[in-house]
């Protein structure tokens, strides 16, 4: 005669339950990993890869004021973003200290005191929802998404001469965008 072991019911539905919680907690722990994992390649694609390979990655902040969570410490001085979630084109990029000083003083919507121009790569394009309104988060009513080429911004320590640049993005040379703000910077179309 065989002998069965009978396990109080409980002891099954709790095993299984418990089972089903880690595999969970594994499942969103590898998501995560997967989308930090595509966050880093994204923000590197923005610049040449000499650059981005030794770059610190950095995420857009969850709340307006937080910094930006690291998700890959670098040994440069450059700094990279994955696609910014709140456009509808893929725009990661890169910048450098100075460029570093110009962002976060827009993202805390303060002036940035830059000591010398900063740079940032676009290399995937960019989306922005007005060329002349930096805080913008949607384009004037009629207006499409100023979409950008490719591109490098200079970021210039003083203002930048209109009759020299262009303020239109479809021009197909370097144009002057967010003109007569703290944060107007030249776009140089690459490629």
């Amino acid at each position: 005669m065989k002998r069965f072991r009978i396990v109080p019911l409980f002891v099954t539905v709790s095993c299984v339950l418990l089972t089903q919680n880690l595999g969970a907690q594994m499942h969103a722990s590898q998501a995560t990993l997967k989308s930090k994992k595509a966050k880093i390649q994204n923000a590197m694609s923005a610049a040449p890869k000499a650059i981005a390979k030794d770059a610190t990655i950095l995420d857009y902040p969850a709340k307006e004021g937080d910094q930006p969570p690291v998700l890959r410490k670098g040994t440069n001085d450059w700094a990279c973003f994955p696609d910014d979630p709140n456009s509808p084109g893929n725009d990661p990029m890169c910048l450098d200290k100075m460029g570093m000083v110009w962002f976060q003083a827009l993202m805390t919507k303060t002036e940035p005191k830059l000591t010398a121009p900063g740079l940032s790569y676009m290399l995937r394009g960019g989306s922005d929802a007005s060329n002349a309104d930096p805080f913008a988060s949607q384009p004037p009513a009629g207006a499409q998404w100023v979409t950008s080429p490719p591109h490098l911004m200079i970021i210039p320590t003083g203002k930048l001469d209109p009759t020299i640049f262009s303020s239109d993005p479809r021009s197909g040379g370097p144009w002057i965008m967010w003109g007569g703000t703290p944060y107007e910077h030249l776009m140089v179309p690459v490629k």
